[in-house]
């Protein structure tokens, strides 16, 4: 699909430069409207995805040399899998910019700068069709994340920044070691030519081991979640919205891209391990959100177990898993990322993110709870709305993988409906400590809570234009799985294989 200009290229590098300009303003609401302005035109700029037609291959493709010498290639394109993602993320940053609006008073234009950067970083692991400019992008997009947590946090913003840098950055490790492992071995850097490759049984199952860890990091899957609820609790408002959104879906993504096309034997050999990680996720997540006081820290542990159901779907090899992951992975941006703009609304009043001190808001702020009873009512999945869409697919691929597994899931969905009614019912109708003057929702928050509102109620009541969208490319993996996930699996087992070799390296030694 030609348009005479390189659209992916376009949107990657636009917010980027538009950044670089901040550096000439120097009033802090000139910086926030230039910001406001950037995140418009780039909506704009995406307009020609409103083209992509639906089927398996990739479009808007963008390939050329980039360092030949070592086979790297600036190769970019789109499918059903990272359209939405792509979407979701140019949706993301005027929301962001929105909400932070009276939120962040200091180094005004160094925050809009990383929200810019950050935008570019996302857009380019979502476009990156060869190993090495993904591995680029997924890395750059550290920087400015450390930032927001360790410069625009709270208290504890130096401890949350650090343990979500070195987690991250020992997860990047281990992908960087099965990139140059793949590139070794399949002689290319090209996604898309990977995946018309047959690798060993051997050589998939450390490749996988490697990707899943680094990909169960960002998640996070338990038990490498510990960093979340300390990122979410200490980030700004604009911080959690994107790392909830956003970034959380690179690791779901990635199994996606990477996991089940490139090492397919190795993906069916762990599913067992990594379903089983995933209901204890969707469990743990919502047993431990039930007990939160701090209102941030219950919806930062719900993403534990709502991002459990994502995995869950994806290790289950059917339709419906894998369509329920993908409508999850959007769902939960649109509504956990509209809760958090909503708890930095209610914190700008209150100071506090206490239940305790943040209840009877159904008399002082009707509006607002409004959109809070909306977006809890998607996160626990009721019918009507995008989270029902997104969970009752996993459930129906659950079923139709195991009867056990179907009913190892129904916990979580006890617990989401628990946690969130809990808390609702709460700042609804509990009686406040302290009479409140506060005022109700002005212009820009019904604005920011608009947009995500008008999608629950889309996707929850007319999703068939997403499955339209994203059933050509789930159908295009599945059966590409099920051809090559039988190819050359060995008779010993890879460790046994792997540490033969060891003893054979010292053998042929001595």
């Amino acid at each position: 699909m030609d348009f005479g200009y390189p659209v992916l290229t376009l949107l990657i590098a636009f917010p980027l430069v538009a950044a670089c300009g901040l550096f000439f303003l120097r009033a802090p609401q000139v910086v926030r409207m230039y910001t406001m302005a950037v995140s418009l035109i780039e909506l704009l700029l995406a307009v020609p995805l409103f083209q992509y037609q639906p089927n398996a291959e990739f479009q808007f493709v963008e390939r050329m040399d980039w360092v030949h010498q070592w086979g790297l290639e600036y190769y970019l394109g789109v499918d059903g899998i990272s359209i939405l993602m792509v979407w979701l993320t140019l949706a993301v940053l005027p929301l962001c910019v929105m909400c932070s609006w009276t939120y962040i008073g200091k180094r005004v234009k160094e925050f809009h700068f990383c929200l810019l950067f950050m935008t570019s970083a996302v857009l380019g692991v979502f476009c990156a069709l060869d190993l090495v400019l993904f591995y680029v992008f997924w890395e750059a997009m550290l920087i400015p994340m450390y930032l927001l947590i360790a410069v625009w946090g709270g208290d504890d913003r130096k401890y949350a920044s650090i343990k979500f840098f070195l987690y991250t950055l020992a997860g990047s490790t281990l992908l960087l070691a099965a990139i140059v492992a793949f590139r070794i071995t399949g002689g290319t850097f090209s996604i898309p030519d990977l995946m018309q490759q047959t690798f060993t049984f051997r050589f998939q199952f450390w490749a996988f081991l490697a990707m899943a860890l680094a990909f169960a990091i960002k998640v996070p899957m338990f038990p490498f979640h510990t960093w979340l609820p300390a990122a979410h609790v200490q980030a700004p408002s604009a911080g959690s919205v994107i790392l909830a959104a956003v970034l959380l879906k690179m690791g779901t993504y990635g199994f996606l891209r990477f996991c089940l096309p490139l090492t397919p034997a190795a993906s069916e050999y762990f599913a067992p391990m990594m379903i089983a990680i995933s209901i204890v996720s969707i469990i743990y997540g919502g047993a431990i959100a039930l007990g939160q006081t701090d209102i941030k820290k219950l919806v930062a542990y719900s993403s534990v177990g709502h991002m459990g159901f994502v995995t869950l779907g994806i290790f289950l090899f059917n339709v419906r898993g894998v369509e329920g992951a993908l409508f999850q992975m959007l769902n939960h941006g649109i509504v956990t990322g509209a809760l958090f703009m909503m708890i930095g609304a209610v914190y700008e009043r209150s100071h506090s993110r206490d239940i305790e001190d943040n209840m009877g808001l159904g008399k002082y702020l009707p509006a607002f709870m409004f959109f809070w009873g909306l977006m809890a009512l998607a996160s626990l999945g009721f019918p009507g709305t995008n989270g029902f869409v997104g969970e009752i697919l996993v459930f129906v691929g659950a079923f139709q993988k195991s009867t056990v597994i179907g009913m190892l899931c129904v916990p979580g969905a006890l617990l989401a409906a628990a946690y969130m009614f809990r808390v609702s019912l709460k700042m609804a109708w509990g009686k406040p400590s302290v009479a409140k003057d506060w005022k109700d929702l002005n212009a820009r928050e019904w604005i920011y809570l608009t947009i995500p509102a008008v999608f629950v109620l889309w996707i929850g009541l007319a999703p068939a234009p997403f499955f339209k969208i994203v059933d050509p490319a789930i159908n295009n993996l599945l059966d590409n799985f099920d051809k090559r996930k039988v190819a050359h699996v060995e008779n010993e087992q890879p460790m046994q294989t792997a540490a033969n070799d060891i003893l054979g390296v010292f053998a042929d030694k001595e």
